[in-house]
């Protein structure tokens, strides 16, 4: 390692899968940064001595992926509003003995939809399918676009009324549903349920969007998911959430470095290499 360089990781539990040692070194290229950005296997049980063996030997930062993303949020001393909503963090900076926390997927999903699809979220009726952590760390990103009607569903609604319970007090309409109970038709739908993981759909019908909705799925791979398939053959228009997973690293890059890269070409990399392994 260069003396000069300054030291960051990916914590997770696996780890090898991840994409952010990629992403960042193209963002330090990009910017001329002068950082080392590593992947770091840490035991189920090991997360907040690794954290502090980070901190003692002056790596500057860390990303946090499954499942440590509640241990990262518990180890922090400081957290910004966005990890609070959240109840998560993906993000930790080490700066002045302080462990700073922070949630940047949600800013990712919006940059993703809003900047790179070109997808307004004012004014709109939005259905967020699922109540678990992926859902929780994008809500208060979405509510902060001013749509029309943002509605939470989950398989149980009580998941999703549980989740309603930390976003009171904003003016856009809030409500939480069933699968089963939805009704009406969506601008924007947004899978963050686990279904595509295995290929399956969520339980929900498709007379809740029609040919000018917009259906975006977190997850990503080589080809469209079933859920991305199923919504293009009733004319919606899709995208996967490859350009969340660059923004979000964005937003993280810039929060330890000060510059915000360009993602673009970055997207275009990965796309390319997951189309053409």
């Amino acid at each position: 390692m260069n003396p000069t360089q300054d030291r960051y990781v990916v914590i997770g539990n696996p780890i090898e899968h991840s994409k952010s040692p990629a992403i960042h070194t193209q963002f330090a290229l990009q910017t001329q940064q002068a950082l080392l950005y590593e992947r770091l296997l840490v035991a189920l049980d090991g997360f907040d001595a690794a954290i502090k063996n980070l901190v003692a030997s002056g790596v500057r930062g860390a990303n946090v992926t499954l499942p440590f993303k509640l241990d990262a949020y518990h180890i922090a001393t400081d957290l910004s509003p966005r990890a609070r909503a959240a109840g998560a963090v993906n993000t930790l900076k080490f700066e002045d003995n302080k462990i700073i926390g922070d949630n940047t997927d949600g800013v990712g999903l919006v940059r993703d939809i809003v900047v790179n699809a070109g997808i307004s979220l004012q004014s709109r009726r939005i259905l967020l399918l699922g109540a678990g952590g992926a859902a929780r760390g994008v809500i208060l990103p979405l509510l902060s676009e001013l749509p029309a009607e943002l509605v939470i569903a989950n398989r149980t609604v009580q998941k999703a009324q549980d989740l309603l319970t930390q976003f009171h007090g904003h003016s856009v309409a809030l409500s939480a549903s069933s699968f089963a109970d939805l009704s009406g038709e969506f601008d924007v739908v947004i899978n963050a349920t686990s279904a595509s993981l295995s290929d399956g759909l969520p339980n929900i019908s498709s007379s809740l969007f029609n040919g000018k909705s917009f259906i975006y799925d977190m997850m990503y791979g080589a080809k469209p998911t079933h859920f991305m398939q199923w919504a293009a053959d009733k004319k919606a228009t899709v995208r996967d959430g490859l350009g969340m997973l660059v923004e979000q690293a964005a937003e993280s890059f810039e929060l330890w470095r000060g510059v915000r890269p360009d993602t673009a070409p970055v997207f275009a990399l990965l796309r390319s290499q997951l189309t053409h392994p």
